[in-house]
């Protein structure tokens, strides 16, 4: 499988773009993905991604450092481009007052107050590192950081991305610099990448979304969300799609980096529901449901700013996660969770290429 033989998919756009073999991507998942994860998925032909919102330049550089030694295979390195949340002392004791049952019932103490933690936008001390680096793809959710950085990371020579929820969004993104953009199904699981609406109304399914966003811009889209085989890839490629973005299947594979309660979780995802909350950082997010979720949302408006949920939910999620449950965790899962399965990373890229390829060999039709 290579990039010499164009009859193999439908559409080479994305492929000749990153220079990879395959048209997947595996979703940048902080968290529940590392290096090896995405090392895995770039052997196997496609592009591996790298979570790297929560790290500061000196970790990301040793990061991108360690990367290289280990492979010269194009990767995805990912970052946030969200605003910094300002101070808001008395909604954020509000919330911690609202939790304060369950942190009592942990025997654990209150935070003092919430901060932003080790998540930050992407800023000019993390622009010079990629400078440094220059790895082949820079992606960005919650939409793109200011124009200035913007420029100078193309100028380095990445490629960028960022994720749309709307067609407006995607939209602004190819006309602000981005050189594809990710169609974001209302099934993916995590955040929502939303940053021109905060309307969940606004929010289409994947089958929805990706023809309307592929009609509306000229650069290539990727399709994420609901998608966990190859028939969701082939489905994607019919709608208008370069290539696909898969997170949750990911998450099954030996390389995913989650915890025995989460794994746990997944392994009865089949008959588990998942709702979009702002409970655990304060944006709108796809996990599992849980206590949680039933009890204060799954959506309040008395949650605090993102990311300061993550500093109000840490302890909670620890310590339940210490005696097994799992009432407070953010536990991302995407709809299609049932269609997961216990693999590798590089063999799950592997049989998901050769799957849909199986669909796509009786019409052997390229628009490269």
């Amino acid at each position: 499988m290579t990039r010499k033989d164009p009859a193999m998919w439908p559409d080479n756009r994305l492929r000749d773009l990153f220079c990879i073999d395959l048209p997947i991507i595996q979703a940048p998942m902080a968290g529940s993905s590392g290096p090896d994860m995405a090392l895995a998925v770039s052997k196997a032909g496609g592009l591996g991604s790298l979570a790297c919102a929560t790290l500061d330049p000196g970790r990301l550089r040793d990061l991108l450092a360690d990367v290289r030694d280990r492979t010269d295979r194009p990767l995805n390195v990912n970052f946030f481009a969200h605003a910094s949340p300002k101070e808001d002392p008395d909604r954020d004791a509000a919330w911690l007052g609202r939790l304060s049952a369950y942190y009592a019932e942990l025997g654990l103490d209150m935070p003092a107050a919430l901060s932003a933690g080790p998540i930050q936008p992407f800023d000019a001390a993390r622009c010079a590192v990629i400078e440094e680096c220059a790895p082949s793809v820079v992606s960005f959710h919650f939409g793109l950081p200011d124009p200035a950085l913007v420029a100078r990371v193309k100028a380095a020579g990445c490629k960028i991305l960022s994720s749309a929820t709307t067609v407006t969004e995607a939209r602004w993104l190819a006309a602000n610099g981005c050189d594809a953009v990710i169609a974001q199904g209302y099934e993916a699981g995590g955040h929502r990448g939303m940053f021109l609406t905060d309307s969940l109304g606004s929010q289409m399914g994947t089958l929805s979304l990706v023809p309307q966003i592929a009609d509306a811009v000229d650069v290539p889209v990727i399709a994420a969300g609901g998608i966990g085989d190859a028939r969701g890839i082939v489905a994607a490629f019919a709608l208008g799609a370069s290539a696909v973005q898969i997170g949750t299947a990911y998450l099954f594979t030996e390389e995913a980096t989650i915890s025995p309660v989460y794994r746990q979780a997944l392994d009865g995802a089949a008959n588990g529901e998942t709702t979009l909350c702002n409970l655990m950082s304060g944006r709108p997010t796809r996990v599992l449901a849980n206590r949680m979720t039933r009890e204060l949302g799954p959506m309040s408006a008395d949650a605090p700013t993102f990311p300061k949920g993550f500093a109000a939910m840490g302890p909670l999620r620890a310590a339940a996660e210490d005696i097994g449950s799992r009432d407070f965790s953010a536990h991302y899962c995407g709809q299609s969770a049932a269609l997961g399965r216990k693999t590798t990373a590089f063999a799950l890229t592997r049989d998901l290429a050769s799957g849909a390829r199986r669909w796509f060999a009786p019409q052997g039709a390229s628009r490269s």
